[in-house]
């Protein structure tokens, strides 16, 4: 990694940049213990430990497991989701004490775990099954001995200084994130996954639950007693993040910014090599344009993440260092990670701002698999409603998502994936150069290409348009969609002399201030720069609206009323509404059901969040017109 940063720092000295330079943070990582690896015993009933299971590689691990030793009964959990642990529940499988065995995909780690933790499982074992990968014999296969790494902390960022920045090995505030689980877990490979299986007993999974693992018959458990032992320890580390930046002659203090992750456990050729290569690829060619006469409005930060694969690390650790400068200053994220995992299927993860754009870039831009068509055209030929097909959410792994949902700056993350099936070697040793090429059939240039075409043609829009083209009308529609989804609890509320009239009444205004702003940028003058930059402050600001500014960062990091975490979301309001129809039997997890007080403090909280964004489209206070 050393070595990687000054070759980068190098590579961007080359070029015609403005500024280059480098941060370093100290973090607190976790690492496995060579001197005492992570052990898997069957147990017998008095307690004692009988025969070891392997671990096959024991480097393979969970950073931010909770370590020690968890015992319990081992029961087969799917994917670990939610509704897999009710539908065990239901089906009289105890959860309390066992140690859960799931398969990787679908949610993240760091999901699993906490839902098994939530469930009073003591431990988790994850492995990956052969049927979540392709099947075609023309492409490379995961091997039955490999474990899948991945991190277990629900958040991202340093997790022993959340909220705070790691700058200067000063470790404060002495606190631990909340996203940390108190229970171990472990990757395994499909082999050992296969021997656990095979001791099971209890009733047969449902046939979806199933997978490829023909020696077992994937009963739900339980089976005989086990042993996780996990021995990981943690080290203060420092990682560097690496910067470029190319100054723009009319905003310079309003940034582009594009980031890829440099850092991978393992050869690293999908999750971090492809993205720090079109990175450098950027660099190089916006540089050119420069000496050759390009001026953008705004300036680009290019930026080289480390600490990617513990959680966005690197991304977070800026962003809480910088986040009273970058919500003022940073227009739009661009994440170029994780972007070519096959050629397939385009997905676009993104803020609803960015949707009219990037369908607007998707028409200039040549699909890598369909001679003659652009990539707009491949998908519509599959699907006319093309945003149902392409636009998916900001996922908590992707450094975009901190971003939108920490720092309310609108971001979006491309990736080509496999039609089928995910790309099988992430986070293994396996994800090398070979691997990649042979699976996308020697189109990962091609595909490459495409990603950084895209990339190209959306940051010299976002730093060269007068006006910046972020969809701020979108919004309203989104809210439009959350909220029709409380309708149906209406009458239980109105029989509760409860109404939802104060969100309603918030999402009018945030829909005429949208449509006023709209029509006054339309009359105005595009030359007037001094009224188009009043504007341009105005749009890019309207992610940062949606953050709820009564729940503090330290404690809800993740403040956004749509994509966030916590009780200020728009979810977590659905959620508990959900209550009222529920009876004891299937309240929370927490044992309490539907509680008035807590709802009118989650109104309230939603209701002023949208209500102050409304405010702030509206522009000046002698321009607010709500009827609030």
């Amino acid at each position: 990694m050393a070595t990687l940063v000054q070759d980068i720092l190098e590579m961007f000295s080359r070029q015609k940049l403005d500024h280059v330079w480098t941060d370093t943070h100290y973090v607190g990582l976790q690492f496995p213990d060579p001197a005492h690896p992570n052990t898997l015993h069957w147990v017998d009933a008095a307690g004692s430990a009988q025969e070891q299971l392997p671990l096959e590689d024991p480097e393979v691990y969970c950073p931010y497991s909770a370590t020690g030793n968890a015992t319990g009964k081992l029961v087969y959990a799917h994917y670990g989701r939610q509704e897999d642990l009710q539908d065990l529940r239901a089906q009289g499988v105890q959860l309390a004490r066992s140690l859960l065995l799931v398969r990787v995909g679908i949610t993240s780690f760091a999901q699993k775990v906490a839902i098994a933790q939530e469930f009073g499982a003591q431990g988790v074992l994850v492995y990956p099954d052969p049927a979540d990968f392709s099947q075609d014999p023309h492409k490379p296969g995961l091997s039955r001995h490999q474990a899948v790494y991945g991190h277990v902390h629900l958040g991202t960022g340093d997790p022993y200084t959340p909220g705070f920045p790691s700058f200067n090995q000063t470790q404060f505030p002495p606190v631990e994130s909340s996203g940390l689980p108190s229970i171990p877990a472990q990757p395994i490979s499909a082999d050992t996954a296969d021997r656990l299986l095979r001791k099971l007993k209890g009733p047969v999974a449902p046939q979806e639950w199933k997978g490829n693992l023909s020696g077992s018959p994937y009963r739900l458990g339980p089976g005989p007693d086990l042993r996780l032992v996990v021995n990981n320890h943690r080290a203060s580390t420092p990682i560097s993040n690496i910067f470029a930046c190319i100054e723009g002659f009319a905003e310079p203090d309003h940034y582009v910014v594009i980031g890829a992750q440099r850092d991978a456990w393992g050869p690293g050729a999908a999750k971090s090599a492809v993205g720090t290569a079109i990175l450098l690829e950027l660099v190089r060619t916006f540089s050119s344009m420069v000496s050759n006469g390009f001026r953008p409005r705004r300036s680009l930060l290019f930026i080289s993440w480390d600490g990617g694969d513990f959680g966005s690390v690197g991304s977070m650790e800026w962003l809480e260092g910088y986040l009273s400068v970058l919500h003022l200053k940073a227009v739009v994220y661009v994440s170029l990670d994780n972007s070519v995992l096959g050629d397939g299927k385009f997905h676009a993860k993104t803020s609803p701002i960015l949707i009219s754009l990037i369908e607007n870039i998707l028409k200039q831009v040549d699909s890598p698999n369909h001679s003659g068509q652009t990539l707009y055209e491949q998908v519509v030929s599959t699907n006319p409603n093309w945003d149902a097909e392409v636009i998916r959410p900001l996922p908590m792994d992707s450094s975009a998502y901190s971003f939108t949902a920490f720092a309310g700056v609108p971001a979006v993350e491309f990736s080509f994936t496999e039609e089928d099936r995910v790309y099988p070697f992430l986070h293994t040793k396996e994800d090398t150069y070979e691997n990649l090429h042979k699976t996308l059939r020697g189109r990962l240039p091609a595909v490459a290409q495409a990603v950084a075409q895209l990339t190209g043609q959306l940051l010299i829009r976002l730093s060269r348009d007068h006006l910046l083209p972020l969809d701020f009308g979108r919004y309203g529609d989104v809210v439009l969609r959350h909220i029709g989804n409380f309708n149906e609890f209406s009458g239980d509320l109105k029989a509760r002399g409860l109404t939802l009239q104060w969100v309603y009444s918030a999402r009018g205004d945030y829909i005429r201030a949208a449509e006023k702003l709209r029509k006054e940028i339309y009359s105005s003058e595009q030359s007037d720069e001094r009224l188009m930059r009043m504007y341009n402050v105005r749009i890019m600001r309207v992610e940062f609206y949606f953050l709820s500014q009564y729940v503090s960062p330290a404690d809800s990091p993740f403040r956004h009323i749509f994509l966030g975490q916590g009780d200020h979301t728009l979810g977590a309001l659905l959620d508990h509404l959900r209550m009222l129809r529920s009876d004891g039997s299937k309240a929370n997890s927490s044992g309490l059901g539907f509680q008035e007080s807590r709802f009118r403090r989650q109104l309230a909280l939603l209701t002023w969040t949208l209500q102050g964004a409304a405010n702030a489209l509206s522009g000046d206070v002698w321009n607010i017109d709500n009827n609030f």
